[in-house]
């Protein structure tokens, strides 16, 4: 399959705004993918010198299908970009480039290497090889076009929120899952059944073969293509959610419906601005929030369902 990139170079006063708000027009107009170039993220510890240089400005590209949707999807996303410009302090150009899915994936892996998230824990990409300290939880993922190798801070931040909070055999769902990471995590980490869903059909075959790359099996864990409706006849002692920070808002009002009272909740993909109105929403449904965690601008919020 062949995909378009398109990347929107960028300069803002509010560089992790714009970030967030240009990710969520990718994910409003059906994204397979998105790479987000930071030049002031530090380069990855043991990085050789002739090892890819950082981005020389703000990017984000979005990666979508070339088919017959892809011009409608280009006039949306140069519409939403000029609607944003007025709304936030935003300059911008649209670079568009074919590429097919090979040279998609052979763009981004020189980014993806091994590295330790927590005390316990590694991400590691399958197609490297990574001998295991013997406390470690190794992750394998392969996240072909769905979001989420381990290594983005809000991903990184709700793992070890799971590892702090999820008991032996309790049960977690991980709504907008994309590669299956925080799945992979919990069931590694002792839950009893994990569930995944996401609106993505790419994503949801995606997280399933890296169920199987971890050897998790199927009786405990079913990832399915949804929103909150596909299990609503469930309830979980952990949900997690690491999405778009609108997105959290708008489910928070269903929450109940899947998540246990004095169930947690752990949520992520918040940007420091938009803090305080999601803890305004969280307490207005019924959750009471517990801790509050920053990593490189990101917030990852938990909170507990009240009886």
């Amino acid at each position: 399959m062949q995909w378009m990139e398109a990347k929107v170079v960028f300069d803002s006063d509010n560089r992790e705004l714009a970030f967030e708000l240009i990710g969520s027009i990718f994910f409003d107009i059906g994204l397979k993918g998105i790479v987000v170039e930071d030049p002031d993220l530090p380069p990855v510890e043991g990085w050789a010198p002739d090892a890819v240089k950082p981005p020389g400005q703000p990017a984000v590209a979005g990666y979508l299908a070339d088919n017959e949707r892809l011009p409608f999807r280009s006039t949306i996303l140069e519409q939403a970009l000029e609607r944003l410009k007025q709304t936030i302090d935003l300059r911008y150009q649209i670079l568009y480039r074919r590429l097919d899915e090979e040279d998609w994936a052979h763009s981004w892996k020189a980014f993806f290497h091994p590295q330790k998230i927590s005390p316990r824990i590694v991400v590691k990409p399958t197609w490297e090889e990574y001998t295991a300290e013997p406390n470690e939880v190794v992750l394998e993922i392969d996240p072909g076009m769905a979001f989420g190798t381990g290594t983005h801070p809000t991903t990184t931040l709700c793992v070890q929120l799971i590892e702090k909070h999820l008991c032996p055999g309790q049960s977690l769902l991980d709504i907008g899952t994309g590669s299956g990471i925080l799945m992979i995590a919990a069931a590694k980490l002792g839950a009893a059944q994990v569930m995944g869903i996401d609106i993505d059909e790419v994503a949801v075959q995606i997280a399933r073969l890296n169920l199987k790359h971890n050897r998790i099996a199927s009786s405990h864990c079913a990832v399915l293509e949804g929103d909150l409706t596909a299990v609503e006849d469930r309830h979980f002692d952990l949900v997690v959610a690491n999405i778009l920070s609108e997105v959290i808002a708008s489910l928070l009002e269903d929450l109940h419906r899947v998540l246990k009272p004095n169930g947690i909740f752990i949520c992520s993909g918040i940007i420091t601005p938009k803090k305080d109105q999601l803890l305004q929403k969280m307490n207005s449904v019924g959750v009471k929030p517990l801790s509050i965690t920053t990593l490189d601008e990101w917030v990852a919020i938990v909170g507990q369902r009240l009886n």
